[in-house]
């Protein structure tokens, strides 16, 4: 996946409500790798998860798949039979650079890509239902039913993927862990002004919330176990198991 270099924010400018569009679609994987810390590490680890829990004849959901990274991780890993991975994003521009993406791919698992809203797609036969920073851009009011819709359509003995960026409980940790995350984009290349124009524009978009908040909403759509499996930061990512 070659892009370019993320200067989005580089210029002072009138800033807009940060979109997935074609400018950031262009260079979104140099913009997730100097902007999420453990990214590739997240990515990788998610198809292997995936890889581990998958069964013959099931689906994997790849809610929010962006240019792909975690479908085609998914494919690497998965031995199941007759396995299809479902890969859904409602922003057009991430769809079609994905398409190309997974066309360049040679795998045994198939790979469909939908450009929708993914709260249109019915979930079923599950094995895996991966959400690797998508939660946080949706609606809060949405997102009990997106979970258990998800919980629902599970297989039991399937798990739900979620990465997330996270919300610190009191104000001085959380003040913390922003400070480390703007620290860790300077040393990426990042200038303050691109730091501060990227959070101005991102600010009522990403709604981030507790790891707690996340846990209760898991557990309340019936997952049995909610594991904290990766943290870096204010980012974090989650598997929550279907017994």
């Amino acid at each position: 996946m070659h892009s370019g270099k993320d200067a989005i924010y580089s210029q002072p400018q009138q800033v807009s409500k940060f979109r997935f569009d074609d400018a950031v679609a262009d260079v979104f994987p140099d913009m997730i790798q100097r902007s999420v810390p453990g990214y590739s590490t997240i990515v990788d680890a998610i198809g292997q998860l995936v890889g581990r829990y998958a069964t013959d004849s099931s689906n994997i959901y790849d809610l929010g798949c962006s240019l792909g990274a975690v479908s085609l991780a998914a494919a690497r890993y998965i031995e199941a039979k007759a396995c299809r991975i479902i890969a859904v994003d409602n922003s057009e521009a991430m769809v079609d650079r994905c398409e190309r993406n997974v066309k360049s791919y040679k795998s045994n698992t198939p790979i469909d890509v939908i450009c929708d809203d993914l709260t249109n797609i019915h979930i079923e036969n599950a094995s895996s239902v991966v959400m690797n920073f998508t939660l946080q851009f949706i609606e809060p009011s949405k997102r009990n039913a997106i979970i258990q819709s998800i919980y629902d359509g599970l297989a039991p003995g399937g798990i739900f993927i979620l990465s997330e960026k996270l919300r610190h409980d009191s104000p001085q940790g959380n003040e913390l862990l922003i400070d480390l995350h703007h620290e860790f984009k300077r040393r990426n290349g990042y200038s303050e002004l691109e730091i501060s124009q990227k959070r101005e524009s991102i600010e009522n978009v990403l709604r981030a919330e507790t790891f707690d908040a996340h846990q209760v909403r898991l557990k309340k759509a019936g997952f049995d176990d909610v594991v904290l499996w990766f943290q870096c930061f204010n980012f974090a990512s989650i598997v929550a198991i279907k017994n």
